[in-house]
């Protein structure tokens, strides 16, 4: 039985957040803020779809103030469902729509100094810029309790504070520090209306920084709830993965009460996959606890893989291995066909019971767990007790495909490849389709860290800020760029956050407002005001010019 994080419950509107409440789901509207009837319209499709809660772009006071319009059509359409307002950069926006909506959202970068490039922050600096967001923050906190209206406080990587990165680095470390100061605010005005978050789209630095923020919490005694995302993940299966992967990971042991999945396509898409995990994690009602730390015997804040022995079996080029059934393969091919005959050098450990080991070669562990994560932890907890250093690959048999099996699998494996354990994947399905299992072994790897083997693309779901077609980009700077193995390319909707977000990216290509586009190497701007319809080509002549094209 999965057990979970006993949180305090806070209320947004009528819906229950945290405490006994069932993990929610929740989704944004990608419309103009400012045209009602199509952000209205899109609402009613995610919450017909089976959104939960709805969140809204606000990034001025005159949108901030529409949200009352649109909350009202909602309402007389028979709509009683909470709104979010997302806020950037506007704190009085903020406090606008804490008078309208059951929720606002604010980045802690919303009410710092813009202090670029400063370091070496003296102790007096420190604390009077600490000072600062509390007289900033003060008045959003008095609004939100006289209008009931619940506060979330999301960190994201990329985004943080100079002040922040001086003292912690551009870190999970410092991602949880940024919320826990806001933390501290709230709990000494006797507010307590707040949900929180880590996001990233690197799955790795959001797993991290949340586990980091629930440790935190737990030592100053608080109890929030946590939404969980990974942002920017990007289309398709590759955008599934990624979802399932980091919000799975924290999912499985504990963490979270309520998700979203951030999908570059139509929002209503996302409710689906997101409800697809709550599903396959909470199969049955999970037991409450106090602390969902107790259970590793690993350092769970730090990346620290497991080191196999490979011995005399030879450990082969790339790792973690992909394995696959015969067949045939006509793209991304498996790095090991499976082959019966290799059982006298491997050794097949069936539903991960591996109490009687006496064998130094690799180990093909099964689960028929539904889900196998912490099925396949316990595994890994056995061979760290008997000092067992055998290489570990990960297998399992599912009665799905496609959408379903890709979710599922990200669940199961994902989490142990992001932590650093296992030495190789391999996937089947009753559906018999080996190609699809293997390209989805090759996704996972990739989601989670653990392997890179194509071009990875961090691509926001977009918003009423975005001003071009990101969808329609994405689709060319892929069929563009794919075959650069190794590079990370984001596809950001505006210049709000998409510098911030793209924070590990190698090159990005981030709206402007009216079809303008951005370029980035890294997080320097090399073009700005490209027309879209030339923005692809220039992005391509910014890459060679770097070094880093290679011919398709």
């Amino acid at each position: 039985m999965i057990r979970r994080l006993k949180t305090r419950e806070v209320k947004v509107g009528k819906l229950g957040i945290g405490g006994d409440n069932p993990v929610r789901i929740q989704s944004m509207t990608n419309t103009d803020t400012m045209n009602t009837q199509a952000t209205v319209e899109q609402a009613i499709r995610l919450f017909d779809a089976g959104c939960e809660l709805v969140r809204i772009t606000a990034p001025g006071v005159k949108e901030a103030k529409n949200l009352a319009a649109i909350k009202s059509e909602l309402n007389q359409r028979g709509y009683h469902f909470p709104l979010i307002a997302d806020i950037h950069f506007s704190p009085k926006a903020a406090e606008v729509a804490a008078s309208i909506v059951e929720k606002v959202r604010i980045n802690p970068g919303n009410y710092t100094d813009r202090n670029r490039g400063k370091i070496n922050f003296t102790a007096d600096e420190y604390a009077s810029s600490l000072q600062k967001i509390r007289d900033n923050l003060m008045p959003l906190i008095k609004i939100c309790k006289q209008h009931g209206t619940a506060l979330r406080i999301g960190s994201n990587h990329g985004s943080l504070s100079d002040r922040i990165i001086d003292r912690y680095g551009d870190t999970p470390e410092g991602m949880s520090e940024a919320v826990m100061e806001f933390a501290r605010i709230c709990r000494d005005q006797d507010f307590y209306d707040i949900v929180f978050s880590m996001k990233s789209s690197n799955t790795r630095i959001m797993v991290y920084a949340t586990r980091l923020l629930v440790k935190k919490m737990m030592d100053e005694n608080m109890n929030y709830p946590v939404h969980l995302g990974v942002t920017e993940a990007g289309n398709g299966r590759e955008g599934r993965i990624k979802s399932a992967v980091g919000i799975g990971a924290l999912l499985s042991e504990g963490i979270g009460d309520t998700i979203r999945v951030s999908l570059t396509e139509d929002p209503v898409n996302e409710i689906p996959v997101a409800r697809k995990i709550v599903d396959y994690l909470h199969q049955e009602k999970p037991a409450f606890t106090g602390d969902v730390f107790e259970q590793y015997d690993y350092p769970p804040f730090e990346y620290a893989p497991r080191k196999a022995e490979w011995g005399t079996w030879g450990k082969p080029a790339k790792t973690p291995v992909v394995i696959g059934p015969s067949g045939e393969y006509p793209d991304q091919k498996p790095d090991i066909i499976f082959d019966p005959e290799r059982l006298n050098t491997w050794k097949v450990i069936q539903n991960c019971e591996v109490a009687t080991l006496a064998f130094d070669g690799p180990l093909l562990v099964g689960s028929v767990a539904s889900p196998a994560t912490n099925d396949f932890r316990g595994c890994f907890s056995t061979l760290n007790q008997k000092q067992a250093g055998n290489p570990v690959m990960l297998s399992k048999t599912f009665d799905t495909a496609g959408e379903d099996l890709a979710v599922e699998a990200a669940i199961d494996f994902g989490p142990l490849f992001l932590d650093g354990f296992g030495d190789g994947i391999y996937i089947t399905s009753k559906s018999g389709q080996p190609a699809e299992s293997v390209a989805m072994a090759f996704d996972i790897l990739q989601a989670s860290g653990a392997r890179i083997t194509k071009t990875e693309y961090i691509a926001c779901p977009s918003c009423g800020r975005t001003q071009y077609d990101i969808q329609g980009a994405l689709k060319k700077i892929r069929e563009a760029t794919c075959h650069l193995t190794g590079l990370k390319i984001a596809v950001m909707g505006c210049i709000v956050n998409g510098p911030g977000e793209m924070a590990d990216a190698d090159y990005g290509y981030v709206g402007m407002g009216a079809g303008k586009v951005a370029l980035y190497k890294g997080k320097m701007q090399v073009e700005k005001n490209i027309p879209e319809s030339q923005a692809i080509d220039t992005l391509i002549d910014v890459i060679k010019e770097s070094g880093d094209w290679i011919a398709p």
